[in-house]
């Protein structure tokens, strides 16, 4: 596996890969990540590994996406232990880019993914999408990868994603399709996160509530009852169940991320972000046919 830091360097393996006359021997897929890996994201390299030739992981923790009074100086960073990880599972490249090479001086370039960026977590985070979608479309530009992967736990980063390439033009049907893996779970049904970690033991058997109160939430939503008292008995759920606030329990349509009073039929998500200690914990189910 290749680590690089530097676009040329990357520019030249990219190449490499590139050329010869046998298309499918020249097929890249990329891997975003933040880095903190666990097997959340190692699910994500080895469904990449099935759908090109070429594996790229990418690990960067964007400080445009983080505001202010966020977790940027702890968000966890072990690029030696992750690497080690990443070579183990086979992957071609590994691109840890430095701030400075993401963002040179004079960066005066933001994307922005309008409407879809300020409900959920944009709501509470101005301007994080912004940060999510410029860097992800630089990787795009840098990479040009055939397919790239995500996980679903971060729903709504992957409707913005998937906004952002329909609406420049980065995907078409034969290339750069984005893909989105079904969140990977421990045997409780707590979903992987890199901040999970910061959880004690006794808030972490307490964390496996919130996807109990959502499965059970999302039934009774499919069962025809109104989304607005089965959301509220969920956030009550949650907070008896240790957490100490609920930024969010919404119904959602899958693509549009319109809010929904009732399931209509349509492919929709159940959304939820709250507070248990340090950490701050995302989920989403699948409510009919998302």
């Amino acid at each position: 596996m290749q680590t690089l830091s530097g676009l040329d360097a990357l520019r030249s393996a990219l190449a490499a890969f590139k050329s010869g006359d046998n298309l499918a021997e020249r097929t890249i897929a990329l891997v975003p990540t933040m880095g903190a890996l666990h097997e959340g994201h190692l699910t994500l390299v080895r469904e990449a590994k099935r759908r090109a030739r070429h594996v790229v992981v990418s690990i960067f923790v964007n400080p445009r996406q983080f505001a202010p009074h966020e977790d940027l100086e702890t968000y966890p960073r072990r690029l030696e232990a992750d690497a080690a990880l990443l070579a183990a599972e086979g992957v071609d490249v590994l691109w840890a880019p430095t701030a400075e090479e993401v963002y040179p001086a004079g960066y005066a370039t933001s994307i922005q993914v309008a409407g879809l960026d300020m409900v959920l977590c944009g709501a509470a985070r101005p301007g994080h999408f912004d940060g999510v979608a410029t860097v992800v479309c630089k990787l795009f530009n840098q990479i040009q990868p055939d397919v790239a992967l995500f996980g679903e736990k971060d729903w709504q980063q992957l409707a913005i994603i998937r906004r952002m390439a329909r609406d420049l033009d980065l995907t078409h049907p034969h290339a750069n399709a984005i893909l989105g893996v079904p969140t990977v779970r421990d045997a409780d049904g707590l979903a992987m996160s890199s901040r999970n970690q910061y959880l004690t033991p006794a808030e972490r058997v307490q964390a496996a509530a919130l996807n109990r109160a959502m499965r059970g939430a999302a039934a009774r939503i499919v069962a025809g009852e109104p989304a607005a008292g089965v959301l509220a008995d969920l956030t009550a759920e949650v907070l008896a169940a240790g957490f100490r606030s609920v930024d969010y329990a919404d119904l959602r349509d899958a693509a549009t991320l319109e809010d929904l009073a009732v399931h209509d039929g349509r492919a929709a998500r159940l959304l939820v972000a709250a507070h248990i200690g340090k950490a701050r914990l995302l989920d989403n189910v699948a409510v009919g046919g998302a």
